[in-house]
């Protein structure tokens, strides 16, 4: 489903976060996009079409396009989706934040385990004094 304005985006949001609060996942894709018009006019245009082209005003150079961030939400079962222009991102930044620490009590806590590496180190210290030791003699 694509949401218009980044407030209905995101109490959507808020509504996957209550469905999945119990169990399941939630993924969330953030990138810019930079949609273009699409073009409808052919390779071969007649001279009539290019005088026609000179007199209009250029489009907008790279520097000045004014790109877009799309957002998109799921859950594997719905879909959400936005687009957030570049001069309202803070506005959403900041909402976005606030929703996801509303549901960071949800989250499960690791199970920390010892790392393999430092046991393993151990032994290989007592083996390097043994031989360092025996080379004394």
């Amino acid at each position: 489903m694509y949401c218009e304005s980044a407030d209905t985006f995101l109490n959507e949001l808020h509504k996957l976060f209550e469905r999945k609060k119990k169990s399941g996942s939630i993924w969330i894709t953030m990138k810019r996009s930079n949609q273009k018009p699409a073009r409808k006019e052919g390779a071969g245009s007649s001279k009539k079409k290019q005088q026609k082209k000179k007199g209009s005003t250029p489009p907008p150079s790279a520097a000045e396009a004014e790109y877009k961030c799309l957002i998109r939400a799921t859950d594997g079962k719905r879909k959400i989706s936005t687009a957030v222009a570049a001069s309202e991102i803070v506005k959403f930044q900041s909402s976005y934040a606030l929703i996801l620490r509303a549901h960071m009590d949800s989250l499960k806590k690791r199970e920390k385990s010892k790392p393999k590496k430092e046991a393993a180190a151990n032994g290989m210290m007592g083996i390097i004094y043994i031989l360092v030791s025996s080379l004394h003699w």
